[in-house]
């Protein structure tokens, strides 16, 4: 017999880091950086479940320690670098299903999110149970507009889109990116999609002080300047 949860909360969480080594169980500002998401979807009474998908004991380890769920480790074959993010969630709520566990909703959440807050979780949740949209993804504009960007041709500088180089930053559409915290998407869209970026998409605007994309140690810098200054 099925079991019909209301959401889980998916933290992804590979051992393997190119770039910063160990990075999801690195220390920021005293802690291991995965415990600031297992906190923050905790702390939002959002989730039936909070999980850690991974194929790593020791980050198995610290997200047990910090309140995780590890009902099953990650396979191998979704621990690899060209896996995506959609491949670990369809393996994970297949897994659940197997067991006989059902959730109608889940909440994709990101191990480098330090800057995440409980209070976005809800938001984005409670959009989801108006079931207005079948997904929702929080961005955040960029600092200056894209379409006045700058490449490097044959070594020198130019317009990438020359038709706005007169044109007033004000008067340019605002263009966002992935804040890259999280995804939350109900799961039958999922499945129907193939994919986290579904149809009805509904878009959660943030600040710049409440993300930060950590992949050098400038990164990693600028995220505990805007932790401690939050």
């Amino acid at each position: 017999m099925e079991l019909k949860k209301g959401a889980v909360a998916i933290i992804t969480a590979r051992g393997g880091s190119k770039r910063i080594p160990r990075k999801n169980i690195k220390l920021f500002c005293g802690q291991p950086i995965i415990a600031y998401p297992i906190r923050a979807a905790i702390e939002s009474g959002c989730f039936d479940t909070v999980m850690v998908s991974t194929e790593d004991e020791e980050i198995a380890a610290i997200a047990r320690e910090y309140g995780a769920e590890i009902p099953f480790m990650r396979s191998m074959a979704t621990a690899g670098d060209m896996v995506t993010t959609d491949d670990v969630l369809r393996e994970v709520l297949m897994e659940y299903r197997q067991r006989g566990e059902e959730y109608e909703q889940f909440c994709c959440i990101y191990p480098t999110s330090p800057l995440l807050d409980a209070k976005r979780l809800q938001t984005a949740m409670k959009m989801l149970a108006k079931r207005e949209c079948d997904g929702v993804i929080p961005i955040v504009a960029f600092p200056s507009p894209p379409q006045r960007g700058i490449v490097i041709k044959a070594g020198m500088a130019c317009r990438q889109y020359p038709v706005y180089q007169d044109a007033r930053s004000q008067d340019l559409e605002t263009i966002y990116r992935d804040s890259g915290q999280f995804y939350a998407c109900r799961t039958d869209a999922f499945f129907a999609a193939g994919t986290l970026m579904v149809e009805k998409l509904h878009p959660l605007i943030l600040s710049e002080m409440e993300t930060q994309d950590i992949d050098t140690d400038e990164d990693w810098w600028l995220a505990e300047l805007k932790w401690r200054n939050r």
